[in-house]
């Protein structure tokens, strides 16, 4: 016999889910000082990597927090914990490699990459900490 009993919670979590992921990328877009979306429209590859590996970087802890939750309230929470930290990241690249941003706008794919592997190794980590 199928259950659907737990659908409502199911589509919590997800609307939860959305609500944060949509936040995130409000912040993160406003943090940097590159226009991600006008460049991916313009077929910035690099654009395209950092902003995607941020957002795997913030949706891995995202899922694990969902996983752990004892309530909704939980999960956002969490989930602005990982925002947090996913944006502590870029400023800690950006300390880094400067003029980031710039490099990015022109198209380097060097710099992405590193951005887009360190926010998802710091996805990684936030998630693996979130495992209490």
């Amino acid at each position: 016999m199928v259950s659907i009993s737990g659908l409502p919670a199911f589509l919590s979590y997800v609307a939860v889910a959305l609500g944060l992921v949509v936040l995130y990328l409000g912040v993160y877009l406003t943090a940097t000082a590159h226009r991600e979306i006008a460049l991916i429209r313009d077929n910035n590859v690099a654009a395209a990597m950092a902003l995607g590996g941020s957002l795997i970087g913030y949706t891995l802890p995202l899922s694990v927090a969902i996983f752990n939750a004892q309530s909704v309230l939980d999960c956002v929470i969490w989930g602005l914990v990982a925002l947090v930290f996913q944006i502590l990241v870029y400023f800690l690249v950006r300390l880094a490699i400067p003029d980031l941003s710039a490099r990015i706008e022109s198209g380097q794919l060097a710099p992405a990459i590193l951005l887009a592997a360190a926010s998802f190794a710091a996805g990684v980590v936030d998630a693996a900490s979130m495992t209490y």
